[in-house]
């Protein structure tokens, strides 16, 4: 990954301010002597201090050969202090208004890589992984032989897998609810069937399978007589769909119980 290069000039390890002194920078007009403190904090480390400094300065610096440079540095100063959601704004605030600036490329990517790592487990809202992937793909067809496309399909199978998880809670909910308030056990198996449309590639897909084998398999159970045996048919299909899908399944056992007691339901 490309390094950003922080030109320090003749500011050294020592000039860097006690509180006191930095206080007084702060309160300082002298925008330009602030920029460079503000970068070689950055070079030390101390992200809030220089990341709280360019922004104090950042309307004087606009339209001057540091303006470009001075957004960039704030995202990736966001960035490495953890918060990803400023640093997601400054990136593409970068790329906005320099879409053909040095670091644009550089830019989309960490816009997106930023939006993934702010992210949250996959039992909580997923708002923040549909956007991280529409950056990461808008990314990917800006620059469609970019640098960081590797890693950038990376993370998109990574939060389409999160995405697939928030799925696969919600068909065992449906799955456990069962009859409860209504046929639960179909809302299963199309929770199912979609997650598998959306994300074909997912690592869960034997566990979507196994939640739609078992669905169809009580669906037949609690079923009027007259529907049983169509309905253990088609759990005998799905049967034979997660078997040709899954041979070797740490499920198989299971999957095999149910097309046994299955088979012998059907005339």
């Amino acid at each position: 990954m490309m390094k950003l290069k922080v030109i320090l000039g003749s500011l050294s390890v020592a000039f860097l301010c006690s509180c006191s002194e930095y206080t007084y920078l702060y309160k300082s007009n002298n925008y330009r002597y602030k920029y460079e403190v503000a970068k070689a904090y950055f070079a030390m480390g101390s992200y809030t201090k220089s990341c709280t400094l360019i922004e104090d300065i950042l309307m004087q610096l606009k339209g001057t050969a540091q303006a470009d440079e001075s957004l960039f540095l704030l995202g990736e100063g966001y960035l490495r202090k953890g918060d990803y959601d400023l640093a997601a704004t400054y990136f593409k605030q970068y790329y906005v208004s320099y879409p053909h600036g040095k670091l644009a490329e550089l830019a989309r990517y960490k816009t997106g890589t930023a939006l993934y790592l702010n992210t949250p487990d996959a039992r909580l809202d997923q708002s923040d992984s549909y956007s991280a992937i529409q950056e990461l793909q808008i990314y990917i067809e800006y620059f469609p032989n970019g640098k960081y496309r590797p890693q950038a399909e990376e993370m998109i199978y990574a939060l389409q897998d999160k995405l697939a998880e928030k799925e696969l809670e919600s068909a065992k909910l449906y799955y456990h609810l069962g009859t409860y308030l209504g046929n639960n056990y179909e809302s299963c198996i199309v929770t199912a069937q979609n997650a598998l449309r959306d994300y074909p590639y997912s690592k869960l897909r034997e566990d979507f399978y196994i939640y739609m084998l078992r669905a169809r398999y009580k669906v037949a159970q609690e079923s009027v007589y007259e529907r049983q045996q169509e309905r253990y048919r088609d759990a005998i299909d799905e049967y034979y769909t997660f078997k040709n899908e899954f041979p070797e399944s740490k499920y198989m056992d299971e999957a095999e119980k149910i097309f046994r007691d299955a088979s012998k339901k059907v005339q």
